[in-house]
Formats: C-alpha cells, structure tokens, sequence
C-alpha cells in the first residue's frame, strides 16, 4: 500500500512498552518522508528525560541530543523545557559528533526553562540506590545514575535552576548551586545513611563511567581524561564538596552554551507557521511514564503524547502520534515480567546476545510479544501509525507465541493490564501460538516476499493489539503500520506493508 499522509505537522515518536523499541531510527524515515515537501521537518526535539534515555540513529549512539543530529537537512535540533540537562553531557555529547562532521552547536536551541541537571543530583541518585538496597533491604531499582529522578524532584519542590539562570550573572547561579548542593549533601548523609566508604565510591564510580563513555572524545583530543575525574568535586571530609570548583566547572559549561539558549516554543510556532514539520522524540516509553507506569520502575517525566505540548510549550492541537515496539518484548531493572521467556528456549538464549541497554551496558530479560500492554497504550495514549522492529530476530524459532490475555491463580482473566502490582505479580500469560519460518529476512524490502509465517506472524501482532484496545467495536479509522523493521540498518525496513483491514484479514 501506499503510505498515508501524517495528519499533522505535529509528529510524536513514542515507545509503547518499556523502552528499548527503536525509536532512535523512526526519526530519519519521518524526515526522509517528507523530505521533498513543502511540510519538510524543520525541528527535531528532545521532549522528555535526560541522558537516561539512549537512542541509536544512523549508527551513532545519543542521549541527551536528539537522533535529528544524523539528518544534516534538518535545520534546527532542540531540547524542549520537559527535559533535565547537565550542560556538561551536552557539550561531551556534541564536540565529538562535530569531529565527525554532524553540525550540532549551529542547530542547537536548548529551552530557557530546560532545568540544569548536575552532580549533585548523580550522587542523591546513587545515594538513594543504596538507601533502597542497605537500609530498606530491597532490591536494587536499577537506576542509570544519571541523576534524573533527583533533578525532577527539584522542580516538584520549586527548586529550579534552568538554562535561563546561565544568562544572568554568575553570583546568583552561586547562591542557588550552593543550596543545592546543601541540600544534596545533608539528604545524603542524614536521610539516605550512606556510610564514608560508599560515598567515597561514588566519585569512583562516576569517574570509571564516564571515562569509559567518552574514551572516543578522549582519544580525539577533545577532551583530557581529567575533564570525566569526579574526585576533583570531593571535600576535604565525607560528605562535602568543593562548592567552588563545582560552580566554577558548571558555570563555565552553561557559558560554553549561552548562545544556545533560546525559547524553542517560539522556534516550534515559527516553523509551524511556516508550514514545516516538528518531531518530538519521546526518551523511554509508556509503560515508564511516572503517572501511568509502576513505580518504582518508571522513570521521573512523562513519556508519551501529552508531554510534547508541555515540553515545546505550545496549544494542545492536533498531533500525528507514531508507537514503536519490538516483535517481542524486553525489559531492564526489576519490573513485573508477564511474558518473560524461559532462559532454557534457544530464541531466548538467540534474543538475549542482542539485547543490553545503551546507557546502562545491562543485559535487557526478554519475552514474547505482550499485545496487553500494546492494546492498552493504544487504548488510552492514542496512536495513528506504528512502526515495529526486529521481527528479523526471530528467524529461526519454530514456534512465536503472542499474549493475548492474563489470568489470575482463580482462572479470572485479564485483557487490559490491572493496576494494582500485587495482582500483576500472581499472573500467567495466554497465549495464541504461530509457527515460525526458517529463512533469512534481513534482505527483503517487500512484505510479499516475507515467508508466510512472517506475514501471519505480523498480522497477528497487529490484530491481536487492535482487538484488546477496542473489544466491543472497530473504530472507522485504525492505526497503520507504516514501517516493519527486518535489521538494524536503516535501509533494513519494509514499507509497503498491507492497510490494517487486509492485515486483520490475514491474520
């Protein structure tokens, strides 16, 4: 089929399971799209999160940058006002991708009310870790480290320092780090109880990991290995810090980015006017929304449609929403698993060499494709067009199962995912079964020339979620799937996928 027109230049990349969906590489396919039109994007923008989220895009790995920087033809990247940015992340981030040839600092407009992130905030992270792990005795949450959660905090307790604050003068950023950081500090030492010896590893700790996360601007030249020693931040005693030289550091870092800041609202409502197409890029995904997902396994913004008219700051109107998934699932940290598969299965054992987190490193647990809480994104957070990756993957299984349904220990079943954790905990999966094809997939560009088990097998992911989030009546206009990811190259997409109609019909 042909791809439909996008109802809007309004254009949201969601994910709608637990993260880790491909997001990073809808964003080229959306701007080739509409590259030869009027309606061409213009702006690409980081709507939510921080550097916890990872996004691959044309090869490169980003974080806090949005996956635009790959796209030389978009003349504007942005970093909305729902985002927590360390202004040192951004210029670690950046310097490298202009060696290599990608203008960033040229297109780069970071919010005025994006809030500043900065140590103090990735040592109350590590520091509630080991609160939750030795003194509460639970498990540790999995928590990047990047000082997310801690940075969102400030703003619920209207303790803000945003990007604006770098364009006043120096003695009043001063006053507000150094509260800040006392705040940090008793909170750490008081209320999370870290001991001497775990304080001092923490400065080891985000030392090592920086310094292996940008060894690449190292060995440019770009940066001294001295730029990523945290140690230089540590007081004289346990539980303080050199207040001086991390407002000195801070300071110089926002500086570096003063001609960046801008209002990206006005950017948003210019280009619209103009006729152009925004992207918003959403870090994380549904199901780890703050409001909607299960803490503590989510993460501390909101990660689908709605946040992208808070973040750029514009009237709510109408938005052409896209939801990313996986042909199976995946998940990282300590969440509820319905679907989790069995180590023992080869597919398992296949997806799980695949599969580790781009920030963290972490091996991700894998499991069957869970059209529950696909159904339900699509339910309740609305979606016209879908885009799902890796079905390549899954070559070689002889059977795929999807879930279509929970049900409890009292054979009470469950088609949209229950609220309370404690049921979610005692459920089973049910499942339809598909048989799987043997042949290689990673080369074909046409949905007829999948085998046709792959044909099937993706006609079932679409039935099964469409049927979950309408159970009493179709609605006159479904969600389409406009790309199938056979590979994680960019060109390894088949977009002639059959209308939802045909698709329901062959499943």
């Amino acid at each position: 089929m042909s791809l439909l027109p996008f109802r809007s230049q309004l254009i949201a990349d969601v994910g709608i399971s637990f993260g880790d969906e491909g997001k990073g590489r809808l964003i080229p396919e959306v701007i080739e799209e509409l590259r030869s039109t009027p309606a061409a994007v213009s702006v690409v923008f980081k709507v939510n999160g921080g550097s916890n989220s990872g996004h691959t895009a044309g090869g490169i790995r980003l974080n806090l940058l949005p996956a635009g920087v790959v796209e030389k033809s978009v003349p504007h990247l942005a970093i909305g006002a729902g985002v927590v940015a360390d202004p040192r992340k951004i210029l670690w981030e950046g310097r490298p991708l202009e060696k290599k040839g990608y203008a960033i600092f040229s297109r780069l407009v970071v919010d005025e009310r994006t809030m500043v992130s900065d140590l103090s905030h990735r040592l109350l992270d590590l520091a509630w870790e080991d609160y939750r792990v030795n003194v509460l005795a639970e498990e540790p949450r999995g928590s990047t480290g990047r000082g997310i959660t801690p940075a969102y905090q400030d703003e619920t307790g209207q303790w803000q320092i945003t990007f604006a604050d770098f364009l006043g003068g120096p003695n009043f950023f001063a006053r507000k780090l150094a509260a800040r950081a006392d705040r940090a500090l008793r909170t750490i030492q008081h209320v999370c109880r870290v001991s001497p010896a775990a304080w001092d590893a923490f400065f080891e700790k985000l030392s090592a990991a920086e310094t292996k996360a940008n060894a690449e601007a190292i060995e440019l030249g770009l940066f001294a290995k001295e730029e990523f020693d945290f140690q230089k931040f540590r007081g004289a005693e346990p539980f303080t810090l050199n207040v001086a030289e991390l407002t000195r550091v801070y300071w110089e870092a926002g500086q570096q980015l003063r001609q960046n800041i801008g209002e990206v609202r006005e950017l948003v409502l210019r280009e619209l006017a103009a006729g152009r197409s925004i992207v918003g890029e959403f870090g994380q995904a549904y199901w780890l929304d703050k409001r909607h997902g299960f803490s503590p396994n989510v993460t501390a913004s909101h990660t689908f449609t709605p946040e992208f008219f808070e973040s750029a700051g514009v009237p709510v109107q109408p938005i052409h929403t896209f939801a990313v998934a996986k042909a199976y699932d995946t998940k990282v940290g300590t969440h509820t698993f319905i679907t989790q598969m069995e180590d023992s299965l080869p597919i398992c054992q296949k997806l799980k060499k695949l599969e580790f987190g781009v920030v963290t490193g972490r091996q991700r647990m894998v499991g069957w494709y869970d059209a529950v809480e696909k159904g339900d994104a699509l339910r309740y957070g609305g979606y016209q067009d879908l885009m799902i990756n890796k079905i390549d993957a899954l070559t070689g299984a002889d059977e795929l199962l999807i879930c279509i349904a929970y049900e409890d220990p009292n054979g009470r079943r469950y088609t949209h995912v229950p609220r309370n954790e404690a049921v979610r905990r005692v459920l089973k999966p049910v499942y339809t079964k598909h048989p799987g094809w043997a042949e290689d997939i990673s080369g074909v560009r046409r949905f007829a020339d999948l085998p046709k088990n792959a044909q099937r097998y993706t006609a079932a992911m679409v039935r099964t979620l469409v049927q979950i989030a309408y159970p009493d009546q179709l609605p006159a206009t479904l969600p389409n799937l406009r790309y199938l990811g056979v590979g994680p190259q960019p060109s390894q997409l088949i977009k002639d996928v059959p209308s939802t109609a045909e698709l329901l019909a062959l499943a």
